[in-house]
């Protein structure tokens, strides 16, 4: 954190600013300790305070963290400016588990920098090196598995990425001068079928407006929404399971409770779930740039993705018909090519089907559902390309680069493809900007003149439109766009 921006960054932690958790750490000299901004402990004193933009970077000064605000918790960083972007994408693969040192020049192509370059980000955005970060995510998991549930002190070091118990103790001693058993509180339980962890957000978060979004999407026998939770079932490599969130009580945090089977995953599904609720968002930041637009709801986000390739088919198959028709046809689906399974829930009997299985599909057959023939055709050429790994719709990735090959796939145009990159890639500047609920809450029809009035809202145009389309729901029932003509139902 440069010096210049230090007393700001005091006056954050002074006032325990919600807006900045996560976005920097403070390390205080005299306790040794590192703490969030929204720590309730006793404020440090000015001369104590330095400040860190990543855990790892705080770690690697040689701070612990605090066990009373707990650093794990925090919420992500949202960056967008291009070299941000570049080092949140490392960050996001680090935090799914998929982040492989090895491989970093693959990645490094796959963004379009050189390794170097992307290096050079990752240390100028976290203060540390991609390895150094990757350590601090898997420690920060343990520790808050080793606080928050029951799992034998070998499960959590699989869960959090260590390929070796040894290896997990000696890092974990040597960072945090704690024996992992240290954190304890609860003994292990015998049968029990979840663990509940939690994911921390910035407020505001319209809970409501997300569960709204997704209960009249919801796939039949894959998701439900029931009182105040969402529930689904999970398929990661060869791990299958169930898992449900929930808004935790009087915190900044949801709660999501996960099978047990998952648990040799539990990376990803939690990055997946932060992914799916938009947690890394900066929702203050975002409604002061959107302006009177995001007056009224300005904790909205924009629903992203569980399963990328359920989300792509259902955007296919949502392509000009409305919300409830196209869940029904997903439905069928599922229920046609998604594999059985049994969970603790009577509606959650099925898993999305993956595209290597749907890639073998004859297009007569996903036709016979009702889905119109040039649709079917599409849903298996996509299928196919992620299936042969030509194409990868992985959030945080080259989003333009993606875009494009998408729009390669026939039956795929610019508003599908630009929905895919709003909810699959996760991109906050995406803007289908033909889709005719946009066009009605703006009352233009001209693509260039809807362009032209989006412009102020970059790099937010994702926002706007989830608060264009929200801006539809609140006309009177005679001004509001057909349902059926409305092609934001996807």
């Amino acid at each position: 954190m440069a010096t210049q921006d230090a007393d700001c960054c005091y006056q954050a932690v002074l006032t325990r600013d919600s807006r900045f958790d996560g976005v920097f750490f403070v390390g205080v000299a005299s306790t040794g300790i590192y703490c969030r901004t929204v720590c309730h402990a006793r404020t440090p004193q000015r001369k104590n305070c330095t400040f860190y933009p990543s855990a790892a970077a705080a770690e690697q000064a040689g701070f612990r963290p605090c066990l009373l605000c707990r650093p794990e918790l925090a919420p992500g960083h949202a960056r967008i400016d291009a070299a941000g972007r570049l080092a949140a994408a490392v960050a996001r693969r680090i935090e799914a588990g998929t982040f492989v040192e090895q491989r970093f020049e693959t990645l490094a192509q796959e963004l379009g920098v050189s390794p170097r370059h992307l290096r050079r980000v990752v240390r100028q955005e976290f203060g540390v090196a991609p390895i150094q970060l990757l350590q601090t995510h898997r420690l920060l998991l343990a520790k808050q598995l080793l606080t928050d549930t029951t799992l034998s002190i070998v499960d959590v070091a699989y869960a959090s990425g260590f390929g070796s118990l040894r290896r997990f103790n000696r890092l974990f001693q040597e960072r945090y001068r704690l024996q992992p058993t240290q954190l304890r509180k609860k003994k292990s339980a015998v049968g029990q079928d979840c663990i509940v962890s939690e994911v921390a957000y910035r407020p505001p978060l319209d809970w409501q407006a997300l569960l709204s979004y997704l209960a009249g999407r919801a796939i039949a026998a894959v998701e439900t929404v029931e009182a105040n939770r969402y529930c689904r079932t999970v398929h990661i490599g060869q791990q299958r399971g169930w898992l449900s969130v929930e808004p935790a009580n009087n915190r900044a945090a949801l709660k999501v409770a996960i099978s047990v089977s998952l648990v040799p995953v539990l990376l990803s599904v939690l990055s997946q779930v932060k992914a799916l609720f938009d947690l890394a968002a900066e929702p203050q930041q975002i409604a002061a740039h959107l302006g009177a637009m995001a007056q009224q709801q300005p904790g909205l986000r924009v629903p992203g993705a569980f399963d990328s390739f359920e989300i792509a088919v259902r955007t296919i198959i949502g392509q000009q018909i409305s919300v409830k028709a196209a869940t029904t046809l997903m439905g069928r689906f599922v229920e046609s090519f998604g594999e059985p399974m049994s969970t603790p829930s009577a509606q959650l009997t099925r898993l999305t089907p993956t595209a290597e299985r749907v890639a073998q599909v004859k297009v007569s057959a996903i036709a016979s559902l009702g889905i119109v023939e040039k649709r079917a055709k599409t849903i298996i050429a996509l299928s196919q390309a992620i299936a042969n790994q030509t194409l990868s719709l992985v959030p945080g990735g080259a989003t333009e680069k993606t875009v494009s090959q998408l729009q390669t796939i026939p039956g795929i145009g610019p508003w599908t493809a630009q929905y895919i990159a709003m909810r699959v890639l996760a991109d906050p500047d995406a803007f289908p900007y033909s889709d005719l609920g946009i066009r009605q809450a703006l009352g233009e029809t001209s693509p260039q003149r809807i362009l032209a009035i989006a412009a102020p809202w970059q790099p937010w145009r994702s926002y706007a439109v989830m608060h264009l389309w929200k801006s539809l729901e609140r006309k009177p029932v005679s001004d509001a766009v057909p349902v059926q003509s409305a092609r934001a139902t996807a």
